[in-house]
């Protein structure tokens, strides 16, 4: 039994990471004011989870997914153009699949961090709902390595957060 309870231990801080990091680097930039922060990134069920933080007021990208996505937010507040509820810290996002929403930051709001657990695929759309663009956690391992490589942590740190 020891050698088990050894084994789970290891296991465990295997997962175990600061979430909001001290280190600016580990912050992966998506667009303009707007990073995501790797906690894992599962290409065996082809999911991810990370924190999306925005520094600016606006719209981000209209998009769908294909499996549901859930988001809890731990700091500011942001909402669906598509909706009448403002997600604010503390609140419980949950996505159907399918539904077409864009993220908004208003004004006022100076940081908004979440956590979102992303099932699947992320599918960017235009005006009428058409798929132009996607990120999977494919996508999402290349622009970490791109970006951990560029800042000099090397590409190959992406690989702390794959499983």
């Amino acid at each position: 039994m020891p050698s088990d309870a050894a084994a789970g231990s290891h296991f465990v801080a295997d997962f175990v990471t600061r979430a909001v990091p001290e280190d600016e680097r580990l912050w992966v930039p998506q667009a303009q004011n707007v990073w995501f922060r790797p906690l894992i990134l599962n290409t065996v069920n082809g999911e991810w989870v990370n924190l999306l933080r925005v520094r600016r007021t606006g719209m981000l990208s209209r998009h769908r997914h294909p499996a549901p996505v859930h988001g809890y937010v731990i700091k500011g507040a942001w909402r669906y153009l598509e909706h009448d509820w403002v997600a604010m810290e503390g609140t419980y996002v949950f996505e159907p699949p399918g539904e077409v929403h864009t993220l908004v930051v208003d004004e006022g709001v100076e940081e908004m961090i979440t956590l979102f657990h992303v099932c699947g695929a992320l599918i960017y759309c235009d005006e009428d709902g058409r798929a132009v663009g996607y990120d999977d956690v494919h996508t999402k391992i290349e622009m970490c390595a791109r970006h951990f490589a560029a800042v000099g942590l090397g590409a190959d740190f992406v690989g702390r957060f794959v499983r």
